[in-house]
């Protein structure tokens, strides 16, 4: 496992202490040693949920401007992907920012994604992989 998408669970978990599942996030943030790619959009919608954290927002902020996570733009093609996965899932409903992760993960042919949120990741099937590894476990 060289690099990995990162979802934003596994990033608040990591942050927040009082947060469920602070201990298995907080780990594996810590032991994980290879590139962690990070969707503009996960980038977004984190800084949202932290805004009521105003440190633990900073300090989100400065592990990616430090490049602890390589910030990972949208092409046109994620866009016509993800558009697809929402219409494709839409009762589901599976939502564009974690459409956004597996349109990245498709062309950047990554199979591993960080996530707390199981249901929604094991529930689509990508064009890539049989599935998607999801990790912490």
């Amino acid at each position: 496992m060289s690099a990995v998408i990162f979802d934003t669970g596994v990033i608040i978990g990591s942050l927040l202490s009082a947060d469920q599942h602070h201990n298995r996030c907080e780990k594996f943030m810590r032991e994980f040693k290879g590139t962690r790619l990070l969707p503009v959009t996960v980038f977004s919608e984190t800084l949202g949920m932290l805004e009521r954290w105003p440190n633990a927002e900073a300090a989100f902020v400065a592990s990616v401007r430090e490049r602890f996570f390589v910030l990972v733009q949208l092409v046109d093609d994620d866009l016509i992907r993800i558009e697809e996965l929402v219409k494709q899932y839409g009762d589901f409903p599976l939502g564009g920012v974690d459409a956004s992760i597996i349109a990245i993960a498709e062309r950047l042919h990554i199979d591993t994604v960080t996530t707390i949120d199981h249901r929604h990741f094991r529930a689509v099937v990508p064009h890539h992989v049989a599935a998607l590894t999801l990790v912490p476990a």
